[in-house]
């Protein structure tokens, strides 16, 4: 089959770049492994897509090229999105901190991308394994008009076009059906992959370390968390094998292995004073804690801070009430690790945006070929940014292809 453009993978950034290029009259065919389209849409938000964050801007982003996503996400923005929801009727609210939901099951936002395809022309070929993918270099002196020209055999048949876009995602979580292949064309085609590592992710600890709070699991409190100079405050989650919950999650992505995580597990107070003030009480700290945090997160925390111990406030001097409040607005902790792809939502790291057109997203030495979405190194924060990401790389592409 001869078409335009071929786009191999039908998460959302494919989905997106599929129905612009479609819109623009260009013969499309659309090629995923799945049997179903997007499932890390399906599965996201709860099973509601967080699909955007009305907030989203650069400063969103991780990147070893951290203004390359500018021109991208200038281009199509979360309103943009929102239009075409408002165009099927799609309800949707807004949670905390700019994360926009739907009202229904993440299906609604499925089934509107593929209508949009179906209407733009798109020919999607699903469960459809690649084989190969074979390529004819453009010629210069071949004449004008003469372009290059990609072939990609797979289970379905034979594929040719003058675009490929590769929309593969990245290695998180692979029950999803995510797999290493977007990284294997770039390799392919000498395009040269940054450092992969899974992003927002739960962290663990070494066993014998976090003996004292594993039976915690469920405990969560909201907290500031601080890695790498980023700071974040949402909710901390204590798993059996370390945190978890929104704020360690977006620390992670920023967290590189053996760095201290600082945590302030009381924000909202000054501690050195609200402890100066009871300093003449009989109630044992652990107790005290309690008007913050559950009992058994307190009596494991209190017991685990020595010197000072479990002991009435009366009982601590000065020097040591100023330690505990020290040590309270910054608990200072290093993960051993992180629970992998299998629980990242996200991957960090990914095609070198240095071999990329910021406004294309095509190769800048092999024409024809662009890379788009979770497999590029754009990597958003927890909360629609990744979705929006996928919109406007997938948007970049469409209008170029």
């Amino acid at each position: 089959m001869k078409s335009d453009v071929i786009i191999i993978g039908s998460g959302a950034a494919g989905l997106m770049c599929a129905l612009q290029a479609g819109l623009r009259g260009r013969s499309v065919v659309l090629l995923d492994h799945a049997k179903k389209l997007a499932e890390k849409i399906r599965i996201s938000g709860g099973g509601h897509c967080n699909f955007t964050n009305i907030n989203a801007k650069p400063e969103n982003y991780i990147s070893s090229n951290p203004h390359f996503c500018r021109s991208a996400l200038a281009r199509y923005t979360p309103n943009d999105f929102i239009e075409l929801l408002q165009k099927h009727n799609i309800k949707f609210h807004e949670k905390t901190l700019g994360q926009l939901f739907c009202d229904d099951e993440s299906e609604v936002i499925i089934a509107m991308l593929r209508t949009e395809c179906d209407a733009a022309g798109v020919k999607r070929f699903m469960n459809c394994e690649i084989e190969e993918i074979k390529h004819t270099p453009y010629d210069a002196d071949a004449g004008i008009g003469k372009k290059a020209k990609y072939y990609v055999s797979t289970s379905r048949g034979e594929f040719e076009a003058v675009s490929l876009v590769i929309a593969t995602g990245g290695l998180s979580i692979p029950k999803t059906g995510a797999t290493p292949y977007g990284y294997h064309v770039a390799e392919q085609f000498g395009v040269p992959i940054t450092k992969l590592r899974a992003g927002l992710v739960p962290l663990t600890f070494a066993p014998d370390e976090w003996k004292p709070y594993a039976d915690l699991t469920g405990v969560s409190f909201p907290a500031i968390v601080t890695t790498a100079k980023q700071s974040f405050r949402e909710d901390l989650l204590v798993t059996h094998r370390g945190l978890s919950g929104p704020v360690i999650l977006q620390a992670s992505s920023y967290w590189q292995p053996g760095e201290v995580l600082h945590i302030n597990l009381l924000p909202d107070l000054d501690m050195a004073s609200v402890l100066d003030e009871h300093k003449t009480s009989k109630k044992q700290l652990a107790n005290f804690l309690t008007q913050w945090f559950p009992k058994s997160f307190s009596d494991v925390w209190c017991s685990d801070k020595k010197p000072f111990e479990n002991k009435p406030l009366n009982q601590y001097n000065d020097k040591q009430r100023k330690v505990i409040a020290e040590q309270l607005h910054d608990w200072q902790v290093v993960p051993s690790g992180t629970q992998g792809y299998a629980k990242a939502e996200v991957t960090c790291g990914g095609i070198d945006t240095q071999a990329l057109s910021s406004k294309t997203m095509e190769c800048n030495d092999v024409p024809g070929l662009y890379f788009i979405g979770e497999v590029v190194d754009v990597t958003g924060q927890l909360g629609g940014y990744n979705f929006q990401w996928a919109w406007a790389s997938g948007f970049a592409a469409g209008q170029a292809v």
